[in-house]
C-alpha cells in the first residue's frame, strides 16, 4: 500500500473514534445536568442535606381577605355610600320630627295657659260682679233691665220686648200716669204707673224685694207682670187692655 491510502485509511478510523467521543462526552452532560437538576433524596458525601421536594396542597375554602375585581369594589362602596345616605336621612327625618314635636308641644303649652288666664279672668269678673251690687239706669230701659232680674229669681216669665210693647201702650213710658176716665176710675179705683195696675191688684201680685209703691216703676213693672203671668200666662200674651 502506499503511504498516502494508509494515511486516509487513519484519518477515517481517527474521525469515528472522534465523532464516537464527542457522543459520548454529550451524553455525559446531559446526564450531569438532569443530575444537578433534579434533587436526589440522597447524600452526598461532603454536602449538606438534600432539600425535600415542596408538596402542593390544594383547598376548597374560599381565599380570605382577597380584594375583589374593580367592578366588586364599586358596587360596595355603592351600598356603603347609599346605607351613609339613608343614615343621614333618618337622622334629619328624627329631628325634623322632634322639632315639630317641640312646636306643637309649645303650641298647645301656649293654648293652656290662655284657657287658664280666660278662666282666671272670668272668675275674677265674677268675684267681682259677686261683690259688687248690679246697677240699672234710672230710666225705662233700667227699670225693665231690673225688674226682669228680680222676675227671674221668682221664676216670673216675660220678655223684654214684650214688656216695654205693654209699657208704651198703657202709659207712653211715665210712671207717674194715671187713669182718670176708665170703669176703674168710675169705681174709685184707677189705674196707676207704667204698665197701668189698680191699688188692689197691686197689693195682691207686689213681689218681695220691691217697694210697696204703685208708682215705684220697678215694683209697678213686677207686680204687672206676676199678674199676667197668673191669667195670661206671660206678659208677652197681652195685646190690649187687660
Amino acid at each position: 500500500m502506499s503511504k498516502n491510502f494508509l494515511a486516509r485509511g487513519h484519518i477515517r478510523a481517527l474521525n469515528r473514534h472522534h465523532k464516537i467521543a464527542a457522543a459520548g462526552v454529550a451524553a455525559l452532560g446531559a446526564a450531569a445536568i438532569a443530575f444537578s437538576a433534579t434533587p436526589s433524596e440522597a447524600s452526598t458525601t461532603g454536602t449538606s442535606e438534600a432539600v425535600p421536594t415542596a408538596q402542593v396542597v390544594y383547598s376548597t375554602e374560599p381565599i380570605k381577605d382577597v380584594k375583589g375585581t374593580v367592578t366588586d369594589q364599586l358596587a360596595v362602596s355603592g351600598v356603603k355610600t347609599e346605607q351613609i345616605a339613608a343614615k343621614k336621612q333618618a337622622a334629619a327625618d328624627a329631628a325634623a320630627a322632634k322639632q315639630a314635636d317641640a312646636a306643637a308641644a309649645k303650641e298647645q303649652a301656649v293654648k293652656e295657659r290662655e284657657a287658664q288666664e280666660a278662666a282666671d279672668r272670668s272668675a275674677q269678673r265674677a268675684e267681682v260682679d259677686k261683690a259688687a251690687p248690679k246697677t240699672y239706669g234710672d230710666n225705662l230701659d233700667g227699670w225693665i233691665r231690673e225688674s226682669m232680674d228680680i222676675m227671674k229669681k221668682h221664676g216670673i216669665p216675660g220678655s223684654y220686648e214684650g214688656i216695654h210693647r205693654n209699657i208704651i201702650r198703657e202709659s207712653s213710658g211715665n210712671p207717674m200716669a194715671i187713669n182718670l176716665w176708665d170703669i176703674n176710675a168710675k169705681n174709685g179705683i184707677p189705674s196707676k204707673g207704667l204698665l197701668q195696675v189698680i191699688p188692689p191688684t197691686f197689693e195682691a201680685y207686689h213681689v218681695p224685694g220691691t217697694p210697696k209703691d204703685i208708682y215705684d216703676p220697678v215694683a209697678n213693672i213686677t207686680a204687672a207682670c206676676n199678674y199676667a203671668a197668673d191669667r195670661y200666662g206671660s206678659m208677652d200674651n197681652v195685646y190690649s187692655a187687660y
